[in-house]
Formats: C-alpha cells, structure tokens, sequence
C-alpha cells in the first residue's frame, strides 16, 4: 500500500479527536474511547495485527497509564483538595496576598511563582484556576488574570504533576528521563525568560507596566529558571517546577521586603496584610505541611540519595504484556514511586492540619469518582498510544513525515505537540499520542532523539493555552462563563509565537551544539 495512504489511514484516530473534541464538542473520554476503537480496527485491518497482540497492547497501555501516571495524578489532586478541606489554603493564599501593594510584584508571586508551584505539585487546571482565583479576589481584571495564568502555564507542562509528561515519554519511547529532563529544560529556556515580562505586560494593559519592574521581573525568572534547569539536568523531571517554584517564590518575597519598587499608582492594590497577623513558624508550617513532605519525600528517594533511593527501587515488578514480538518490559515501582510518595506526605500533612483519617479518605474517594472520566481519557490515549507503536501504524506516520519534510522536521516538532495539546489538553496525552512519532521520525533523519522528544513536550505545554478545556477552567474560577472565545483571541497570538520560537530553537540548537 502507498506511504501516503498508510499515512492518512495511520492519523484517522488523531483526526478523529481532532474533530470529536474540536468540531463535535465530544467529552474527552468518550472521543478517546471511540479513538481505541478505530486504532484497534485500522491496526487489526490494515496492519493485520493479531486480536490477541492488539489486546495485550492495549492491556499494556492502560497498566502503564494506572501506574505510575494516575495514581501520581490523583495523590496530587488528593492533596490539594485535602488542603481545601482543612482550609489551609485559605492560610497560603493569605499569605501570599500579604508580601506587597504592587499588582504586578503580586501577580509574579501568585501567578508565576505560585502557579508554577502547583502545576508541578498537581497541574491538571490547579495552575490556573487557583492563581487567578487569588488574583481577581485581590481586585485584579478577571479576563486578564485567566490569560495571564495561560500564558505562565504554557512551559511548567512538560514538568507538571510532578513530571508525569516527561515520565511518560520516557516510559512510551526508553528513553533516559533525566536526558529528555535535561532537553527540555534547556529548548524551553527562551519562551521560559520572556514568559514573565508578556505576563507583565498583560496584566498591566502595555509594556507600561514594565516600569521600574524589570529587577524583579529578571530576580523572579532568573531564581525560577537556574534551579529549573539544574534538577531537570541532574535529578530528572519530578522537582524541576517544585524547586523552582519555591526559589523564585522566596527570591520575590526577599526582593519586594528589601528592595523598594517605585510605586505607581493605577498598579497598586488595597491589601490589608491580614495573612501575617498571628502567623507563626508553627502555622505557617501546618499550611505548608503537605507540600513539604512532597518535596523532602520526592528530595530523599531519588537518585540523589542512593543509599534510601536503592533499596526502594529494588522493591518492583518487571512485567512484559505484549505476546508480539520485541515486547516493552513495565518495571512497577511499588514504593519509590511518586504517586506513593505524595498520598504518604498528603495522609501526614492532612494529619498535621486536625484531618482525621475518615475525613481523608472521604476525601480521597472523592477525588477518585471526580476523576473517573480524567481516568478512562488517560488509560485509552495510552492504549491507542501502545497500539500505534507495536502494529506499525506509527512508524508509517514518521515515514511519511520524512518523505515530506525531510531534515526540516524538527521545525515543525513544537508545532506536533501544540496540536496535541489544543486537541487533549493534556501533556501527558500529547506525549502518547505523539511521542514516539517524534522519536521514530528522529531516527529516520539522524536527529537527536532526546531533542525531538524535549520539542513535543514543549509544543503540548503551548497547546495548553488555547485549550477549551484548560480556558474553562480558567473562566470557572474567576466567573466569567461565556468568555471563552475572547480568551483565545487574546492567547492565541502567543501560542502561535511561541511554536514558532519552539521551531527556531528545535533547528539552531543542534547547529550551535546546544542540544
């Protein structure tokens, strides 16, 4: 059969999503429940594979999802609703709210630093719900405090959730994850910088706002992106956003205490600094509590401490599902792995704030029926993923990508993944649908397989922005239903901005030795 056919026939699950989520305004799962049907057909039809080697694909698929994607994202969003239970976030949003007057010192905090902290810690939509939730209680425009949150959000993607989108392309192609970590840290480097400056500039209606403020624009970046790429570098993707986050978070509190910012009067923001009064080490440590736990429990068990990372990574479960031939082997981790981790700090941290142990399991049960649909879009984009890959059908879209584009591929890698990321609004989805594409079409044409992959990963974060599900959210939060298309009119210009920036560096890098 043609390339070009087998092409077309290879993409028809992809199209399909494409238009059931974009045209057809079908509910994620369900569209990706049809998606595994069409691949399982196209693959059993077309490629001829087995019934019996499409089901264990997709049996491998779906337990690769369970564990160790979903249960990370549950134990996440389990804290964070354990947090909201005991109102501790009530405390943490207090006290953010009571560092300085200055709109735009408090949205670098809130929606930058803050924001950052939560898409690493749980993602899914917290990062920007949450932020311009704040923001507009502190009286700022509602629709620019949900652009603004987009935009920031558009690059901690790849390592949201605590590094679940990089994980999983690890996982999907066997790559090194501290390798494509480290890529993506250093291929998102420039949109990363100027991100806060847009942001800025947004908020504050012009580059007006970039008044007396360019300090604390390059202190807040800078301390958010050398600790970034440090961890991505040496650690790997799970605390790349978290210590970042929390370093730029106290570079901006120590900044706005000590260094005076010239105090312009249409940016100033009635605060009464509520949050300190009666504030405590002890109280600030118990709102704090599961986060912290998070970090140290993340911090103690990786590679950076052998001697307690070694014997918890020896207790695990190399199990291969696929009856084909070369069969993936799924190594389960039961304990050194981040989900376990998070619902440990989580169940500790809930018991520091008065939670009894019925009340987090309410919670936790809640979150889990919550989550349901989020669950069976996950398990089917991951079996439609592992299909693709063993019945060959991805391998015919790489081919025709070569054909048509040749060594100029890499231009269009960033854009690959925005398309993703508009279509599923997930990194992690984005990544199995596409992921191995970018890695299969790398080997065809002699290019770094860590930096196509890295380049995917950027390109979801992007598509993120201009998401209808990730704009929904935003417009919940801040109760502006039916403001939608006037969000992504406004995000749109940056989306496509940053694609074309992403396409540049996926090019000139290599050329200069970068990546």
């Amino acid at each position: 059969m043609n390339m070009f056919v087998l092409f077309a026939l290879a993409l028809l699950p992809i199209i399909w999503l494409i238009i059931a989520m974009s045209v057809l305004k079908m509910p994620g799962y369900r569209a990706c429940l049809i998606a595994l049907v069409v691949t399982i057909a196209l693959a059993m039809g077309v490629w001829h594979m087995s019934a019996i080697n499409a089901a264990t694909a997709a049996l491998e698929g779906i337990c690769n999802a369970l564990w160790p994607i979903i249960i990370v994202i549950l134990a996440a969003l389990f804290t964070y609703n354990l947090t909201l239970e005991t109102k501790a976030m009530d405390s943490i949003k207090a006290m953010l709210a009571s560092v300085s007057t200055d709109k735009r010192i408090l949205m670098l905090l809130i929606a930058f630093g803050f924001g950052n902290f939560m898409e690493g810690m749980a993602g899914f939509g917290t990062a920007v719900a949450i932020p311009a939730g704040i923001l507009v209680g502190l009286g700022f425009d509602p629709l620019l405090s949900v652009v603004t949150c987009l935009i920031i959000n558009s690059t901690p993607t790849a390592f949201g959730s605590v590094g679940v989108p990089t994980n999983t392309m690890a996982n999907i192609t066997g790559l090194h994850v501290v390798g494509i970590s480290a890529k993506v840290a250093l291929i998102q480097a420039v949109v990363q910088f100027i991100i806060p400056f847009i942001a800025v500039i947004v908020i504050g209606k012009g580059t007006k706002a970039l008044k007396g403020l360019i300090p604390c624009i390059l202190v807040a970046d800078l301390s958010y992106i050398i600790p970034q790429y440090a961890v991505a570098q040496f650690i790997g993707p799970d605390l790349a956003n978290i210590i970042g986050a929390i370093v730029s978070m106290v570079a901006i509190i120590v900044f706005a205490m000590k260094v005076k910012t010239p105090a312009i009067e249409e940016f100033q923001v009635e605060t009464s600094g509520d949050g300190l009064k009666g504030l405590t080490l002890g109280s600030a440590f118990k709102a704090w509590s599961p986060f912290i736990f998070i970090f140290l429990f993340l911090l103690f068990t990786s590679t950076l401490v052998p001697a307690i990372h070694d014997p918890l990574a020896s207790i695990n479960s190399p199990i291969q599902f696929y009856t084909g031939k070369n069969p993936a082997t799924l190594t389960f981790y039961w304990i050194n792995t981040p989900g376990v981790l998070i619902l440990l700090a989580g169940f500790i941290g809930g018991a520091i704030q008065g939670a009894s142990f019925a009340t987090m399991l309410n919670v936790l049960g809640r979150t889990v029926k919550s989550n349901i649909k989020t669950i069976l879009t996950i398990c089917s984009v991951l079996a439609v993923a592992k299909i693709m890959g063993y019945s060959g059908m991805t391998s015919s879209i790489s081919a025709a990508l070569v054909a048509m584009t040749g060594s100029m591929f890499p231009i269009i890698s960033p854009l690959i993944g925005t398309i993703g990321g508009f279509v599923t609004g997930s990194g992690t989805s984005t990544t199995a649908l596409f992921g191995a594409v970018q890695v299969e079409t790398a080997k065809h044409i002699g290019a770094n397989q860590y930096w196509l992959a890295a380049g995917n990963l950027m390109g979801a974060g992007l598509g993120k922005m201009i998401c209808p599900q990730s704009i929904a959210i935003g417009t919940a939060a801040v109760g502006l239903s039916g403001a939608e298309s006037k969000i992504m009119s406004k995000v749109v210009i940056w989306t496509v901005a940053f694609a074309v920036i992403g396409g540049i560096i996926c090019i000139v890098f290599p050329m200069i030795g970068l990546v």
